[in-house]
């Protein structure tokens, strides 16, 4: 099995990982001083910021339970950034900000809906048995 962290898995990991900081940042602030404003909104840019956080761990660790446990956390992304884009766009009173998963990530300039397509891509590529899979059929 190739390592998540390993070639254009390095470029991917520091992508998550500026992306946890960032929306840890903003969402902690937004909550910290204007959470009445728009709590769901704040607090569901704070729950991006923890799956990026989990990505970027979970692809830094590697290995089969690494694989697997940051395919979860690109998967509720890819969910989450395209529930809360949709919501943003129909209830535009629950997101009266920008936040890092609304209107698709527009305001982080859509690359939170590009990513969960590219963390998906490099985790198919490295998915557990693909190098024994392609080895047995030679």
């Amino acid at each position: 099995m190739r390592e998540l962290s390993s070639g254009p898995g390095r470029v991917l990991v520091a992508v998550y990982a500026v992306f946890a900081v960032a929306a840890t940042g903003r969402s902690l602030v937004q909550l910290g001083t204007q959470a009445d404003r728009a709590p769901l909104a704040y607090s569901l840019s704070l729950l991006a910021a923890l799956v990026y956080l989990a990505a970027t761990s979970c692809l830094l660790v590697g290995g089969r339970r690494g694989w697997w446990a940051a395919l979860v956390a690109v998967l509720v992304e890819a969910a989450g950034v395209l529930v809360v884009g949709t919501l943003s766009y129909v209830a535009t009173d629950l997101f009266p900000d920008r936040t890092v998963w609304s209107h698709f990530g527009q305001g982080y300039g859509f690359l939170p809906l590009v990513l969960p397509v590219a963390g998906l891509a490099w985790l198919r590529r490295t998915a557990p048995g693909r190098a024994s899979a392609g080895a047995a059929s030679r």
